[in-house]
């Protein structure tokens, strides 16, 4: 394995993240009917042919996200509506559509991906307000759920740009470790360092070409002290 192909960084053993809690609620009473399933922003219909089948599915936890990170620019370009119905998902083709399915309660909505999370292991999907009070996962702030891809703008098993995230981490100087540490090995690497909006600091790894395989290489492969390691799709 040569420089075109990054490794695990020398040095960082691996231990076990700490999950965060749920969001806190917003000081408000919640929403008694869940708000509809067709809609992402106010004025937008998520269009899906009748009879469509799914052509990805996944089981899983979900959580959801709201402030502070509504109204700040999302991984697909767009400024984050926590009142439409969207989503985010690690892997997955960004602009996406598929039903979520709350697998206690049986209520479904359709939701478009439009961003990167959740990154929390042992989580599949981070919901928007709006869509995990549609699913019953708004107050527990948790919920297992059956993800079903019924569209998607990409291939999902070819093709994308990828890259390797890893965090939190609670300080920005054992960010800068790690980003100065893979920069240095790793020289055909792109490493960015970022704060995200809630305080906790990242560090972001793109491989060269953002090779599917090479960043899942890389994902396999590191260990970090603080935080955990996550395969992103950027596209």
């Amino acid at each position: 394995m040569g420089s075109a192909l990054l490794s695990g960084c020398g040095g960082h053993k691996h231990t076990q993240a700490q999950v965060p809690p749920p969001p806190s609620l917003p000081h408000e009473k919640p929403v008694a009917t869940p708000p509809s399933a067709e809609t992402t922003r106010e004025d937008e219909k998520i269009e899906v042919p009748a009879g469509a089948k799914a052509i990805f599915e996944e089981t899983g936890i979900a959580s959801w996200y709201g402030a502070p990170y509504h109204n700040r620019r999302g991984s697909n370009g767009e400024v984050y509506n926590m009142h439409a119905m969207t989503a985010a998902h690690l892997t997955l083709p960004l602009g996406s559509i598929m039903r979520v399915t709350n697998l206690k309660t049986g209520h479904s909505a359709v939701v478009r991906i439009t961003d990167r999370g959740p990154f929390v292991v042992g989580r599949i999907v981070d919901l928007s307000l709006a869509a995990a009070k549609a699913l019953d996962v708004y107050l527990p702030g948790t919920a297992k759920v059956r993800l079903e891809v019924l569209q998607s703008p990409a291939p999902l098993d070819t093709g994308g740009r990828w890259a390797v995230q890893i965090g939190s981490f609670t300080g920005e100087k054992a960010a800068a470790e790690l980003a100065e540490h893979m920069q240095k090995r790793y020289q055909t690497a792109k490493v960015l360092k970022f704060v995200s909006p809630v305080g906790d600091w990242w560090v972001r790894v793109r491989v060269l070409d953002d090779d599917r395989q090479r960043a899942t290489t890389l994902a396999h492969e590191t260990e970090t002290a603080e935080g955990s390691v996550f395969l992103v799709r950027l596209d």
